[in-house]
Formats: structure tokens, sequence, C-alpha cells
């Protein structure tokens, strides 16, 4: 399964999310962001790749889909409801990470 998680900057919530799952078994992840001027701005391939898009805050899914909504058919979307309070790998944010995901991917 294709993992793709979402915030605005792709600074410090969906790096982290990246980098905590990204040797994580039976998925792959990306991440990138919605504001034009992110370090990794969201692009179309990435969408088509993504399986499941998990994204930081309603507002991010409301701006996809304004956006993109032409290549989201069939694509599957969750909020993780995570707020823009943490820094890069931040162990709360870590811990929110892997609550939140637990019900779109196994643990393990």
């Amino acid at each position: 399964m294709n993992v793709l998680f979402l915030c605005s900057q792709n600074k410090l919530r969906s790096p982290t999310a990246h980098t905590l799952f990204a040797d994580h078994p039976g998925i792959e992840v990306d991440s990138a962001g919605l504001n034009h001027d992110a370090e990794v701005p969201l692009s179309i391939e990435q969408l088509e790749w993504a399986d499941l898009i998990l994204v930081m805050e309603k507002a991010h899914r409301q701006r996809l889909t304004k956006r993109f909504h032409q290549h989201l058919a069939g694509k599957r979307i969750a909020v993780l409801a995570i707020p823009d309070d943490f820094d890069y790998m931040d162990p709360d944010l870590i811990q929110l990470l892997r609550e939140r995901c637990a019900r779109y991917f196994p643990m393990g």
C-alpha cells in the first residue's frame, strides 16, 4: 500500500510521518505540502501513486479536494487531526502519529 502524508509546508508533521514509517513493513510512504512554497509541493504524480492519503487537518482535506478534485477519484483520504504544534520528530508528534495511523495500517 502506498501512503501519502500531507501537511501545509512539508517541514514538520508530514516529514516526521514519512521518516517514522519509512521502513514500516507492508507500506511505501511519501510526503508533501499543500502550500505552493512547501519544501516538497504536492504533485499529481504523488496523488496517482497513493492508495491512501493522510492529511493532518480538516483544512488540508478541503484544500486538497478544492485544488485536485479531478485526481482524487477512488482515493481514500483521511484526516489525522494533528495540529501544527510540533517540531520535526517531536516525541509527542511521533506518539500521535502512531496512535492515529494504527487504524489505517498495522503497527506490528
